[in-house]
C-alpha cells in the first residue's frame, strides 16, 4: 500500500513538472491527459519502481508530438 502511495505521489510531481514545462502550449487538462494516458500504459507492469520516470518520458513524448 506504501508503494501505490509512493508512486500516485510521484505521478502528481509529474503532473507539476509538465505542468510548468509545457504551460506555454498546453493547458493542464491536456497535460494530466498525457500523463494519465502514458501512466495507463504501465498499469499491467508488475515493477513499479520506474513507472514515475517511464510515465514522465512518455507524457513528454505525447506532448511534443501535439505541438509539432
Amino acid at each position: 500500500m506504501a508503494d501505490k502511495a509512493r508512486e500516485e505521489e510521484a505521478i502528481r510531481g509529474v503532473v507539476e513538472r509538465l505542468n510548468e514545462a509545457f504551460n506555454a502550449t498546453h493547458s493542464q487538462a491536456e497535460v494530466e491527459e498525457a500523463v494519465a494516458k502514458a501512466h495507463a500504459h504501465f498499469a499491467d507492469r508488475p515493477v513499479r519502481e520506474f513507472v514515475p520516470v517511464l510515465v514522465e518520458r512518455k507524457a513528454r513524448l505525447i506532448l511534443n508530438e501535439s505541438t509539432d
